[in-house]
This record gives C-alpha cells, structure tokens and sequence, in this order.
C-alpha cells in the first residue's frame, strides 16, 4: 500500500534478524511505505515480528538486507552523529518503558527532553526539574496528573505505561513508535490512550505506528492496518477492506487476541525493562 502523503519511511525487501546475535530471521522482505500524518495499527500474532519492526523503525535495530529509508536518509549509512540526530525525530514507547524505579515522575517524563537540553539544563533538572507545568500538562491527559511527584516503582502496571507515553508528548519527534500500549490498561482508559495518541499525532503531522493486540480497537480507531505473520506482511489494507476471514486466517495457529484489554492491576507493577 503506497501513501501518496510525504514519505517518513521507505522500505523495500527488508530483513531483520532476531536481537541477541542469533541468526534467526525476524523480518523477511518487508515493503512499506509510511507518510507524515499516516497513522496505521501492527497486528499479528505473537512473535510475529511487530516489535522488531518498531525498534527497526526507531533505528534502533540494524536491518540485514534491503532498504530502510527514515525521513529521506538512510540511517546506517549516516556518521553515529548524523544518526542521533535522526533519531531525535524518532520516539518509541515500549511496552514496558525504561522508567528508573526510584526516580520521580516529574523527571522520568521531562527525559522526553534530553535530546533538546544541554548537559547543564539535564544535569540540573535531575535536581530541580526544569519544566514541571509541561509534565503535568503531559500526565493530566493520561489522567496521571495526581501522580506529579510520586516515585516510579509506586506506580502500577498501568500508571507505569502511561508514565512513558507521557514522555511522548514532550518530545519534538515527527514519528511516533508504540508498542502494545494498552496491555494493562481497562477498557476505559485504553480508549483515552488512543484518542490521545491519535490527536497527539495529528497536531503534529506526525506518523503513528502502533502494534496491538486488541483487533477491534485496531479497527476502530486506524484507518490502516498492517498485519504480521511469521515476519511477513500479510496484508496492508484500510480498515474497510479488512474482513473476518483475514483475521482468522492471521490468526490460524493461534487463539485469536481478547478483544478486551487486561484489567489495570493497581497493585502489580511491571518490571523495568531495558529501552530497544
């Protein structure tokens, strides 16, 4: 599917392996093409690849062959500098965020802004956070705010997901990479995640990739869908032309994904993971 939109992404015949080193194809010849403003939905069952792709996207994973184009340039073929350059106009939020269990809130979101500081204004805002308002801003449309000054590993699965799309708000990227962003959410908070998101993207003209497992949601609120199965497109579609049929098929070998989302368990935080 071709946008006719500016391109953000190129990419042709892509193949990716596994992280770690291991030699296991995670991706095999992938075609896209994503343009500013697209906002498009990854599904496909587990290990399909969804993740793999998101970190390629961010430049954070190095393809194995074909072309992977971010913004007109082909990032490893750029200097390291060149590349984190490129990669302040990238921002993915993985499942699990990278959030410091003994750090506040206030900072963990204002990190967001590191790669627009100077090392002072970030050596400083480990003491003093330098724009706090601008957090709080981010959190209240998380329905977070309450949660300013409380400290990482005090929060919940759910509080610590939305703690890092919160850092998404603040960041001056132009394509927006999320990783299952709903899994310990409730119905009712994963329906303000998305609308947030979406309108986040959109006052920006940004690109928003987002994987999920939640097929109606996908459906309801993407306009493309992109589905993966066995590191392969299977189909790249509007929504519209998506049938029960092609989600059955995607799904074969598997049980097909809840369509309700976990309940957010307030009192079961998730662990902290390492950032793609």
């Amino acid at each position: 599917m071709q946008s006719a939109s500016t391109p953000v992404y190129r990419i042709k015949r892509l193949v990716a392996r596994h992280a770690g080193g291991t030699r296991a194809l995670a991706l095999q010849g992938i075609e896209l093409q994503i343009g500013a403003g697209e906002q498009l939905a990854l599904i496909g069952p587990s290990g399909a690849g969804k993740t793999t792709l998101l970190a390629t996207l961010a430049c954070a994973h190095r393809p194995a062959e074909g072309t992977f184009e971010a913004f007109g340039s082909r990032p490893w073929d750029l200097s390291d500098a060149e590349r984190h350059r490129l990669r302040a106009r990238l921002f993915l939020a993985p499942q699990t965020p990278p959030l410091p269990p003994r750090q506040r809130v206030v900072t963990a979101v204002l990190a967001a802004r590191l790669p627009q500081w100077s090392l002072w204004q970030a050596l400083v805002s480990l003491v003093k956070p330098q724009d706090p308002e601008a957090a709080y801003r981010a959190l209240v449309r998380f329905n977070l705010g309450d949660k300013l000054y409380s400290r990482v590993d005090r929060l919940s699965g759910g509080e610590r997901q939305r703690c890092g799309l919160a850092r998404l708000l603040l960041s001056n990227a132009h394509a927006l990479l999320v990783d299952e962003p709903l899994s310990a959410l409730d119905p009712a908070l994963s329906q303000l995640t998305l609308t947030t998101l979406q309108q986040e993207a959109a006052s920006r003209n940004a690109a928003l990739v987002c994987s999920l497992h939640q097929v109606d949601l996908a459906l309801a609120h993407f306009p493309r869908i992109v589905a993966l199965k066995d590191g392969k497109v299977a189909f790249d579609l509007p929504r519209e032309q998506v049938t029960q049929a092609m989600i059955d098929e995607l799904y074969l070998n598997e049980p097909p994904p809840a369509n309700a989302p976990r309940q957010d368990d307030l009192a079961t935080p998730l662990a902290v993971g390492a950032c793609l």
